[in-house]
């Protein structure tokens, strides 16, 4: 009997996974009657798995720009339990005056709540962007960037990924593969109503640990060079070299160390990122930067 609802409950992973989000609710009620009235499963346990699946099922949906910008500050508080603010008001009033006027010429102007930027007091060159437009940069990659048009790049990139919604994506996916994961360990075990019931309560909860995946993992190359080609758009709508995006990378390319716990475990490598730009036009005319900006870049790059 036990072996056959594990069986049985290693089906249900299946038509979580693969049901399409208007079909996943029937397939699954039909599933667990399937399971009942074999004795596979008790009323209590039915429920249970019920409720999970639902819970999968609503995480297909699209999420209003209000839920996005909450999820991402749960985001933002596991960065903020890692890494220091940078506790330099200057330097923070100009990231973020920069990125506002770079946010304003994307495809997505406006967010719940704003834009928002923060420097790190942190060595490790690293960037951050938290859905609902929560971006964290760095001291150690502002060191990387050798002009505006550099420092430019890096907040345009991050508002790349701001205006994909790569930060959703990442979440569904981890959403999804948790539940598929807690399935699979219990299924080792036996199958009681006080288990499944976690197994819901774990799912439900489980947001807190996808902030962690995609502190450790990063995303995907594929969303990398998506945000690296919106980098691109975003620069030349504001009058930026997008040379700044290559000749950062390659600063990078000679500081970052292999294996290390930074940019080169949460990107692809800058070798590739400046052969992918150059898929997509990387060959620029330069632009010469006024006076003006070098001059103030000058100054804040010295308080880094």
């Amino acid at each position: 009997m036990k072996t056959r609802a594990v069986a049985f409950l290693m089906g249900i992973v299946g038509v979580l996974v693969l049901s399409a989000c208007q079909t996943m609710e029937v397939a699954t009620d039909a599933a667990l009657e399937v399971g009942k009235a074999g004795n596979m499963l008790t009323d209590a346990q039915a429920e249970s798995i019920r409720k999970g699946a639902g819970a999968l099922s609503r995480s297909f949906e699209e999420f209003t720009p209000e839920q996005e910008y909450y999820l991402g500050r749960s985001v933002s508080a596991v960065i903020l339990s890692k890494y220091k603010p940078f506790a330099d008001e200057r330097t923070n009033r100009y990231i973020n005056t920069l990125g506002q006027a770079l946010s304003q010429v994307s495809d997505l102007p406006e967010v719940f709540n704003g834009y928002h930027f923060l420097v790190l007091d942190s060595e490790d060159i690293n960037a951050f962007a938290a859905p609902g437009g929560l971006i964290f940069v760095t001291r150690g990659l502002l060191r990387c960037c050798k002009t505006e048009d550099a420092v430019a790049a890096v907040l345009a990139h991050e508002i790349g990924h701001a205006q994909l919604r790569h930060g959703l994506q990442a979440i569904k996916a981890a959403r999804i593969t948790d539940a598929v994961t807690i399935i699979a360990m219990e299924g080792a075990k036996t199958f009681g109503s006080k288990d499944l019931a976690k197994l819901t309560e774990t799912f439900e909860g489980s947001i807190s640990d996808i902030a962690s995946t995609l502190i450790n993992s990063g995303y995907s190359r594929t969303l990398e060079f998506e945000a690296d080609r919106a980098a691109v758009t975003i620069l030349k709508r504001l009058g930026y070299d997008p040379n700044g995006l290559m000749d950062m990378l390659g600063v990078m390319r000679k500081n970052l160390k292999p294996g290390g716990l930074d940019f080169a475990r949460t990107h692809p490598s800058p070798e590739d990122r400046i052969a992918e730009i150059g898929k997509f036009g990387g060959d620029f005319p330069r632009v010469t930067a006024p006076i003006e900006r070098r001059d103030r870049f000058q100054e804040v790059i010295s308080r880094i």
